[in-house]
């Protein structure tokens, strides 16, 4: 039976991988990013800005109103502002936690509703193995990255009785428009991954399915890293 799935982020890399894989299960996926642009298949495509918590609820109550109940929600939008702690600027540091932690809490926020009345659902937290490898540079993106980790697990044992599982998926270094920004640096990290490559946004997005899957619904509070063994079971 075809659900309703939500991901935000969705424009590019992981997150459109991940609707695109949805799709291809039969899904009906809406997506949402500040672009608005998304893979084939998809539903809807809402523009929002995940860091704006009155448009993101109105956004998830178009998308109820129109397709019903939300039971999948893929909170994947993120984004990079690198710089040496030292030297960090204050909008650096808020823009990102504006995005990657407000707006994963907003997003799941917004879609937790119609999952409590439906007494069905599954969130998933596209998290990063940077908090738990201490990269240089990344202080706001693994703080943000990390405060997933919290809300993720407090969210799974709120909702847990109600039928709702709550995840996280740390992806290793994956081939992104984000990663490809390390440039050469790239290269003195790739020695550190044992499997001997980055990852594929295909390698997330299967990972997530799975989760949000019903062979996946005694799973829930979880960090799952796909890593290529980078963290080695963080």
């Amino acid at each position: 039976m075809s659900r309703v799935v939500v991901v935000t982020g969705a424009s590019r890399g992981i997150g459109a991988a991940t609707a695109s894989a949805f799709v291809q299960l039969g899904d009906t996926v809406i997506t949402i990013s500040r672009s608005g642009n998304s893979p084939d298949g998809v539903a809807k495509s809402l523009t929002v800005d995940v860091s704006d918590a009155d448009a993101l609820k109105s956004a998830c109550d178009e998308i109820v109103a129109e397709f019903g109940p939300i039971e999948v929600l893929v909170a994947n939008a993120g984004i990079t502002r690198d710089g040496l702690a030292l030297r960090m600027t204050t909008e650096q540091w808020r823009d990102v936690v504006a995005t990657n932690l407000d707006g994963a809490f907003f997003s799941a926020q917004g879609a937790m509703s119609s999952m409590v009345k439906n007494r069905k659902g599954s969130i998933v937290f596209i998290g990063s193995v940077s908090p738990f490898l201490g990269i240089p540079g990344q202080a706001n993106y693994a703080a943000a990255k990390a405060g997933l980790v919290g809300l993720a697990r407090s969210l799974a044992s709120e909702l847990a009785r109600r039928n709702i599982t709550v995840n996280v998926v740390a992806p290793g270094f994956i081939d992104t428009e984000m990663t490809a920004e390390l440039g050469s640096d790239l290269d003195t990290l790739l020695p550190r991954i044992p499997a001997g490559r980055i990852g594929q946004p295909e390698d997330i997005a299967h990972v997530v399915t799975f989760l949000a899957s019903e062979q996946a619904r005694y799973i829930t509070g979880a960090v799952l890293p796909v890593d290529g063994g980078l963290g080695m079971g963080l």
